[in-house]
């Protein structure tokens, strides 16, 4: 159990990526972290894109950043539904900021770049927000899984297993 005594969140919001969220999730319990599920409030439970539901265990202004090892942000549309909401990109500005991990896979670059984190930074995702992670900052390139410093990105669902990878190896580090 390579994670034990890890705490770390998986944001949710609707229209999530099921794949991406479920895969991490049950990784990382199979790992032995403690997973919590932060949502932003809109909901209790929300609905993936194709059709699973995600119950959030708190939402995100009942959380402090202090008490994670890392945060995981999945795809799908949900994170442009996160952005919304301040006190998630806050959580992610903040576990990026205290140098713990932060990892995003598919669109959740767009909750990289509302946490004003990007610049310098070289990150993957899903390749129609490419241009937006440029004009924030990035060098974006097209490989499954990048690991720059504290912040793990990875493009698309076939890309899962290697981002998990990482992302266990980042949270041991």
């Amino acid at each position: 159990m390579e994670l034990e005594g890890k705490k770390i969140i998986i944001l949710v919001e609707e229209m999530f990526n099921d794949q991406e969220f479920w895969y991490p999730y049950y990784r990382l319990k199979e790992a032995g972290a403690q997973v919590v599920v932060v949502g932003s409030g809109s909901s209790r439970e929300y609905t993936g894109k194709a059709g699973t539901k995600a119950k959030a265990d708190v939402d995100a202004d009942a959380v402090s950043s202090s008490e994670f090892d890392g945060i995981i942000i999945p795809g799908g549309y949900a994170p442009d539904h996160m952005r919304r909401h301040s006190k998630m990109v806050n959580l992610v500005k903040e576990i990026y900021q205290a140098g713990r991990v932060v990892a995003a896979i598919c669109h959740a670059g767009w909750m990289l770049s509302s946490a004003g984190i990007l610049k310098g930074r070289t990150v993957t995702s899903f390749f129609a927000i490419r241009d937006d992670l440029v004009h924030a900052g990035a060098t974006w390139v097209d490989k499954e899984v990048v690991v720059d410093g504290n912040m793990i990105t990875s493009r698309k669902p076939d890309d899962l297993p290697a981002f998990m990878k990482a992302v266990i190896a980042g949270l041991m580090g």
